[in-house]
């Protein structure tokens, strides 16, 4: 099965370093030297070193060793052959395979649609939610709003606030008319 795990972004340097935006919670495993990976090019991309940088993730592949090649490069998207059957080590992490195609659920047990992606930002992950009849919702990935994830039930618990399934429920804390702040209260 392919996984993706990173996007390259610009050259770093002028001996062909790239930027990575890793999309795994592994990247020194799917990085590792040596490590072959698939670009969205269909060409197979060999690590050669990687390293962290100022917080940032940089990788040098094989036969990418100026700064024009690694220019070449930047937005594909990077993927690795991995067994399905294997699993990530921490049980609080999942791989997006694990979830799309579960169902959604509030804590209460009322259904409220499907996984069909999860999408990979710079601040969170957000799995998009396929509702029938009602517009795809996004819901952030985090402990807060999905506090229970069941592979065995295939259901995925939610407690989102108030206004991100439904727009009329949202909390209004500015009237863009009066241009006034006010609480949950209305005062």
């Amino acid at each position: 099965m392919q996984l993706v795990v990173g996007r390259i972004g610009r050259a770093h340097g002028v001996r062909g370093d790239l930027f990575v935006e890793p999309m795994t919670d592994e990247p020194e495993v799917r990085f590792a030297d040596g490590t072959v990976l698939s670009s969205s090019e269909h060409k197979a991309l060999t690590v050669a070193t990687s390293k962290w940088h100022s917080g940032r993730f940089v990788v040098h592949f094989e036969g990418v060793d100026d700064r024009t090649a690694a220019e070449g490069l930047k937005g594909v998207t990077l993927t690795a052959d991995v067994d399905p059957a294997v699993l990530p080590d921490d049980p609080d992490e999942f791989y997006d395979h694990q979830l799309v195609g579960l169902t959604v659920a509030l804590a209460s047990g009322e259904v409220i649609g499907t996984v069909t992606e999860v999408i990979h930002l710079p601040s969170q992950d957000m799995f998009a939610v396929k509702r029938d009849g009602l517009p795809e919702a996004l819901i952030p990935f985090v402990t807060e709003f999905v506090p229970d994830i069941d592979l065995d039930t295939k259901i995925i618990t939610i407690t989102p606030p108030p206004g991100l399934l439904n727009e009329e429920d949202a909390i209004v804390v500015r009237d863009e008319d009066a241009n006034v702040l006010r609480n949950e209260d209305g005062k």
